[in-house]
């Protein structure tokens, strides 16, 4: 994970994008992401700090032990100020060993900061005023000044005193005449006067604007840029660019693990004022997290007073959290109920269906039934094609066929019944209803009776096709489709020639109405080579029986 994250960051630097060119919701998306890896930002630098340490030598004159220590205090400045102050303690001892005037002023000036940043204004002030001015190096004139200015800075930001502002703008014109005007140092310094003296001026923007585009964003000066293009946007009353340019600022001091992070407090006010107070909440929380790690005591009294206003509203939102998931608790209490009802009506349902199985076993019941007289039918037609024999051997060869075809009507029956019985235990109700709807099996039925039929018949009478047509004019007889037996019309006076010559009985045996059977056996005697009166009667001498062995 960690081989990862240092890649990510390397991958970032090296295909910059300019953060100018990104909306505001990115740049949201980018602190979040910072805000929520900023222990990796730290373990990155403390990892760098610790590989410095690993260089030092045994063998250090004092004057190199002197800038390793300054070293780890510019390292330390902006993350942990105990550790700071330690270093230039140190630091301090060592000048005095050299006797070096310089060295120790020096050192005296940063641990001045160092003690006001940190509320300890007393022993700050001290300090400054145990260090003679006029003593001081030209080198070391900016940083006596910058100590002053920082120290009312940090007194002042417990204290809305008009005094102390006029000493902050004071000692940066004092700073300004030390500094060399070509440095960064400088032109930031120089805008900042400009902003203290007039907010609302736009030529401060248009300088910051230039500068932001010369530096990079992991310049720690880019987080001071962006930080006053921020209280310039204030100025003017610019919602949008405001967010944008402190959440900027903050991005960069946590990407560069500085914990004196003021933009995150501003950007805070900024979302408590919109009416965000998760994201106020959370930034406040973040800022006081960081003011408290380095112990930044002026800038955890300042959070202190807007966490106490931002957790109030907080807390009250949490209230009204807590009071709306009462409210769904109890629409889920009801629904439950609700979802209880269901059961019961559904368990009656059951009931209802477990009824309607019985009802359907005894329907099979019937059809059993049903399939009994069926079967009895069948018998009985098997009786009356026997009374149709004309000898022994063809009663014989007529009752088997029969018998067989009864034996498979019965073993289709029971098949169907089990099917029945099986779906009605599965509680397949939709596919019981569907079956019984179904013609299909009928349909399938009958047309293996006929076939059946028509094998039979043509096994008792194998020439009644070519006799029948006999009978037709030429132009008017049958011809057979490829394996069909007999059609229509050959099995109504197949059954003519059987003994049955009631049109009622023909038409109940083929399924076709009364009218059908009547129009058949017109239109054949119509089409007769005979005498129209004789007709049927010459169709019930066709042939004589015989059998295929």
């Amino acid at each position: 994970m960690k081989k990862y994250f240092l890649f990510l960051l390397i991958f970032t630097v090296s295909f910059p994008i300019s953060a100018l060119e990104k909306d505001t919701d990115a740049i949201l998306k980018e602190l979040n992401d910072a805000i929520k890896n900023k222990q990796q930002y730290v373990k990155i630098k403390e990892e760098r700090i610790l590989n410095f340490k690993k260089l030092k030598s045994e063998n250090l004159s004092k004057e190199q032990q002197y800038n390793y220590n300054k070293t780890l205090y510019f390292e330390y400045q902006k993350l942990n100020s105990d550790s700071a102050i330690q270093y230039v303690k140190k630091n301090l001892k060592i000048a005095e060993e050299l006797q070096d005037q310089e060295l120790f002023n020096l050192a005296q000036l940063q641990l001045v900061t160092l003690y006001s940043s940190s509320g300890k204004y007393r022993e700050s002030e001290a300090l400054l005023k145990s260090i003679n001015k006029k003593n001081l190096t030209v080198s070391l004139l900016p940083n006596y000044y910058i100590s002053y200015r920082e120290f009312f800075e940090h007194y002042a930001a417990n204290s809305d005193n008009r005094e102390y502002r006029k000493q902050i703008g004071k000692y940066r014109d004092s700073l300004l005449s030390v500094l060399n005007p070509n440095t960064l140092e400088y032109q930031i310094n120089r805008i900042q006067q400009d902003i203290f003296i007039n907010k609302k001026s736009e030529k401060p923007k248009k300088e910051l604007l230039s500068l932001l585009h010369k530096i990079k964003e992991e310049d720690p000066q880019y987080a001071m840029i962006t930080y006053l293009l921020g209280k310039i946007s204030e100025a003017h009353n610019q919602l949008e660019e405001r967010k944008k340019y402190y959440a900027l600022s903050a991005t960069s001091d946590i990407k560069n693990a500085n914990k004196d992070n003021a933009s995150l407090q501003e950007l805070a006010l900024v979302f408590y004022e919109i009416g965000d107070v998760d994201m106020a909440y959370k930034l406040t929380q973040s800022a006081i997290e960081d003011a408290l790690y380095c112990n930044v005591q002026f800038r955890t009294l300042l959070m202190s007073e807007v966490y106490s206003i931002i957790n109030t509203v907080y807390l009250e939102r949490e209230a009204q959290r807590k009071s709306d998931l009462q409210i769904y608790l109890l629409c889920i209490s009801l629904l439950s109920l609700f979802l209880l009802v269901a059961i019961i009506y559904v368990y009656k349902q059951m009931k209802k269906v477990s009824r309607i199985r019985t009802e359907l076993y005894e329907t099979s019941q019937k059809l059993a039934e049903l399939n009994k007289d069926i079967t009895e039918t069948n018998s009985q037609l098997q009786e009356s094609n026997l009374q149709l024999s004309e000898s022994n051997l063809v009663k014989e060869e007529y009752i088997a066929h029969f018998f067989n075809l009864c034996s498979t009507y019965i073993n289709k029956l029971e098949n169907y019944r089990i099917i029945l019985n099986k779906k009605a235990t599965a509680k397949q109700f939709d596919e019981i209803y569907k079956i019984l709807k179904s013609t299909t099996l009928v349909d399938n039925e009958l047309e293996e009776l006929y076939k059946n039929f028509d094998i039979i018949f043509l096994n008792l009478y194998p020439t009644f096709v070519k006799d029948f047509n006999a009978l037709l004019i030429p132009e008017e007889q049958i011809v057979l489709k490829q394996n069909e037996l007999l059609n229509t019309e050959l099995r109504i006076f197949a059954l003519i020639r059987l003994g049955i010559t009631d049109s009622v009985k023909i038409a109940a045996f083929l399924r076709y109405s009364l009218s059908t059977i009547y129009n058949y056996r017109t239109r054949a005697r119509n089409k007769a080579a005979v005498s129209r009166n004789d007709f049927e009667e010459m169709v019930m001498k066709i042939g004589s029986i015989s059998l295929k062995v």
